[in-house]
């Protein structure tokens, strides 16, 4: 069953436990006061009685049927008196044998004036309510029963008019269930088949029909996002996919052909096979390095880290001597007690590609590489050829590399990743001139976990 007759079951249930609950309580409410109603009149009559008012066991109109008298006939009174000793005698009326049991004896002979007890009787094809009353001193009891058979022509009359009523009310809550879940599951219909067009054909650029500042408003702006981050993601992967197969041409090229050289090694020169081996070694080493890269930014595994406060002066400092350790190269750590909430191993990773990258960059200088670590900031300082002003806009692009990095080593992912990182710790990366000469590249990471909140 789908989500619109869901809702209307709902709403013809809800309106018809409604209808029914107010339906009883209002039988039973009326029931109750027509019987206490009954039995005061009957309570006040036989006192009238009592005192020789026997007109009012005249037949009376007063409770007949609800469309005015369609059952044929009035309520009727019948009344007997029952002697001290038992004996019972008519008093006007129909002449109707009221039932004497022993307990109507006894009040007729010892009950106080005003003593009474009800009861029910069926008379042939009558149904009477009865009231005995106690006169005291000796004079006996008054009996006296009414016809309650058009009491119950009404009740029932009643119970058919509210079934009928709360026949009506289910069919009506039912209809406006069905207008409301109808207008409610009409964009939640169309958002269903836009979803089923991306499942069934992977289209990306459906329209999302939207509008409105409700949940299902709500729903269909987040699928509208979604579908954009999802095309955005699909266009980085085949971008990706296109660049990877480029940038792996070219070792892969380079060992076909030292391959192909390694099959005459017999007739190479000893200084020819170990510049062969060396080749070999090296576009290995490249390749590797770039598989890797390629798997860290496709994978996105510094996101799958778990988000701590880290002290970034640590990080850095740890950045800066695996880089000492692979180049020889020194690195200076200028850096505050700044902690923040990050991904340490993500961040040690993006400070090591700059460092790495400025040591690339800057290998014929003697001066060491600088980090500086203020706040949020990280800066890595060289004395290389700088960066040019039209290599800056796309220097943290995927594969990119500067005229000056051509002849370079490198898979042209590293600030690429640092990108990554920066990006997903809420911060951004920047790329200038060094005063002096050099670059200085950096990236920022949030906010530090000393700033309020």
């Amino acid at each position: 069953m789908n989500l619109r007759g869901k809702l209307v079951i709902a709403f013809g249930g809800v309106g018809a436990a409604a209808a029914i609950l107010v339906g009883v309580f209002s039988y039973q409410t009326a029931s109750q006061r027509i019987g206490e109603e009954r039995d005061r009149s009957l309570l006040t009559t036989s006192s009238e009685i009592a005192a020789g008012a026997t007109q009012v066991l005249a037949p009376s109109a007063v409770i007949k049927g609800a469309n005015g008298g369609d059952h044929g006939k009035a309520q009727n009174k019948v009344a007997q008196g029952i002697a001290a000793d038992g004996t019972v005698r008519p008093i006007g009326g129909r002449p109707v044998r009221l039932a004497v049991d022993t307990a109507d004896r006894a009040l007729a002979a010892t009950g106080h004036p005003g003593d009474h007890r009800f009861q029910d009787l069926a008379l042939s094809a009558d149904s009477y309510r009865v009231i005995t009353v106690a006169l005291g001193g000796g004079r006996g009891a008054i009996q006296l029963g009414i016809d309650v058979d058009e009491t119950r022509m009404v009740m029932r009359s009643l119970a058919e008019r509210i079934t009928a009523v709360s026949a009506i009310v289910l069919v009506v809550a039912a209809l406006a269930g069905w207008l409301i879940a109808r207008r409610i599951t009409r964009r939640l219909v169309r958002l269903t088949r836009v979803a089923e067009q991306v499942n069934d054909g992977g289209l990306l650029d459906v329209a999302v029909p939207s509008g409105g500042r409700d949940e299902v408003g709500r729903l269909a702006a987040s699928f509208t996002g979604m579908l954009g981050r999802l095309a955005g993601a699909r266009e980085d992967q085949e971008r990706l996919v296109q660049d990877a197969a480029h940038e792996l041409r070219t070792p892969l090229t380079s060992l076909r052909t030292n391959a192909s050289v390694l099959r005459r090694f017999d007739e190479l020169t000893p200084i020819a096979r170990a510049r062969l081996l060396d080749d070999v070694d090296g576009e290995s080493r490249e390749l590797t390095h770039l598989v890797d890269e390629l798997v860290e930014l496709a994978t996105r595994r510094h996101d799958e880290e778990e988000t701590a406060v880290v002290e970034l002066a640590a990080i850095a400092q740890r950045a800066a001597e695996r880089v000492q350790r692979r180049s020889g190269r020194v690195v200076t750590i200028d850096a505050d007690t700044t902690k923040l909430l990050g991904r340490a191993k993500g961040l040690e990773r993006a400070m090591s590609n700059l460092i790495e990258n400025a040591v690339k960059f800057d290998a014929d200088s003697a001066e060491p590489v600088s980090v500086l670590v203020r706040g949020n900031r990280v800066e890595v300082f060289d004395r290389g050829p700088g960066i040019g002003v039209d290599d800056l806009a796309r220097v943290f692009d995927r594969f990119y590399r500067a005229d000056a990095a051509r002849g370079l080593p490198g898979s042209g992912l590293g600030l690429a990743i640092v990108r990554e990182v920066a990006r997903s710790h809420g911060g951004d990366v920047f790329a200038g001139a060094r005063v002096g000469g050099g670059a200085v590249v950096g990236f920022t990471v949030g906010r530090d976990s000393s700033q309020p909140g």
